[in-house]
């Protein structure tokens, strides 16, 4: 078991078609990165960085016009906006300037400058490795999970141990957005994972108290449903 922790922390980091591609070595300061955008993808051409001052290039290349974000890291996950864009129509190219310091961040394509967005993580390491940032951010085992008009498959008679980190890879297999929601025992929302249609997304939650927990699914196409997992 990894290091455990006393909060729930949510990483959203990958979508459909998202690839999380990237030269073994960390990319020079100073220089400009390729970010290609899609409705449904958001693709970094690297994800390791040396500190000091960066440059990315987004080509849009969906059908709606997308804001970029760059997020640093808070204690309630990456929610900081360190640097964003103007508005990037189809077919068009914005540059996202910003200085990086050590540690992680997630660039964000918002189609419609709507939700959460599409997100990809890219880390800012000294010695261009990510050993460091991989502990943080490190996850027990990953649970396969897809929405569908019929509610919820997967994760079936799932437990869990306490300060167990579970990555839950959501896919949305309908033609609506849906949201899955971790309820804790007192039937708290402890995480939520939007997932755009026919997308998918990543959350790593850490379980922390033991009891009954819930997996519960809503959205657009998606039949309202539960699955209870047990944390012992």
């Amino acid at each position: 078991m990894k290091s455990r922790t006393a909060a729930v922390v949510v990483a959203i980091c990958a979508t459909a078609a998202l690839t999380a591609c990237g030269d073994d070595d960390p990319t020079p300061e100073g220089t400009q990165v390729p970010v290609t955008a899609t409705d449904t993808s958001c693709e970094v051409a690297t994800t390791l960085f040396t500190p000091g001052a960066v440059t990315f290039a987004v080509t849009n290349r969906g059908q709606q016009a997308t804001g970029v974000y760059l997020y640093g890291r808070t204690r309630k996950g990456f929610t900081k906006v360190v640097a964003e864009t103007a508005e990037v129509a189809p077919g068009k190219t914005g540059d996202l300037s910003a200085t990086l310091a050590t540690g992680l961040y997630e660039v964000a394509c918002k189609p419609g400058r709507q939700g959460d967005g599409v997100r990809s993580r890219i880390t800012v390491s000294d010695d261009g490795t990510v050993a460091s940032a991989a502990a943080e951010t490190a996850y027990d085992r990953e649970v396969a999970v897809e929405l569908t008009g019929a509610g919820i498959t997967g994760a079936d008679g799932l437990i869990a141990e306490p300060g167990e980190k579970i990555q839950f890879k959501v896919t949305n297999k309908t033609t609506g957005a849906g949201t899955l929601e971790v309820l804790n025992p007192d039937r708290k929302r402890a995480a939520e994972v939007k997932v755009a249609a026919n997308g998918t997304a990543v959350a790593v939650v850490t379980f922390v108290d033991v009891g009954g927990w819930t997996l519960k699914v809503k959205g657009d196409g998606v039949h309202p449903a539960t699955k209870p997992l047990v944390v012992r």
